[in-house]
Order: C-alpha cells, then sequence, then structure tokens
C-alpha cells in the first residue's frame, strides 16, 4: 500500500521536472539559434567574416555565467 502512495507522490514531481527540462531545452535551443542567425546577419551586413575573439568569447561567458546565476537565484526570496 505504501508504495502505491509514493509513486502517486514522484509521479506529479517527475512529470513537472520532465517537462521544465523539455521546456528549457525548446527555448535555449530557439535562443541559441537566434543569436547565431542575428550574428551571422550582422557579419554580412558588415561584409566581414564572422569572427569571435577570445576576449569577446570570455566576455560571453562570463555573461552566460551571470545569468545562470540569476536564474538560480529566483526561487529564493
Amino acid at each position: 500500500m505504501e508504495e502505491t502512495q509514493m509513486d502517486e507522490i514522484t509521479q506529479p514531481e517527475n512529470t513537472m521536472k520532465l517537462q521544465t527540462l523539455a521546456i528549457g531545452g525548446v527555448l535555449g535551443a530557439l535562443v541559441g539559434i537566434a543569436a547565431a542567425y542575428l550574428l551571422t546577419r550582422r557579419a554580412e551586413q558588415q561584409g566581414s567574416q564572422l569572427s569571435i575573439t577570445p576576449r569577446k568569447g570570455v566576455q560571453l561567458g562570463v555573461l552566460l555565467a551571470g545569468l545562470l546565476r540569476s536564474i538560480l537565484s529566483l526561487g529564493e526570496d
């Protein structure tokens, strides 16, 4: 009897986790595609080749780390 109750409790939690992961994955992919599109479009408009310097790469990494930290702190109040 206890196993049935435990399954009923964990089922909604697992469903919520799967939905959250799926939505986050799709949104992340869409944002990544949009960013790549904008970068390539800007390079084409400027008539130059797309190049990201190590400095720009580090700046982007720090920016993304800050964004992830902000997302993680959303649940803390």
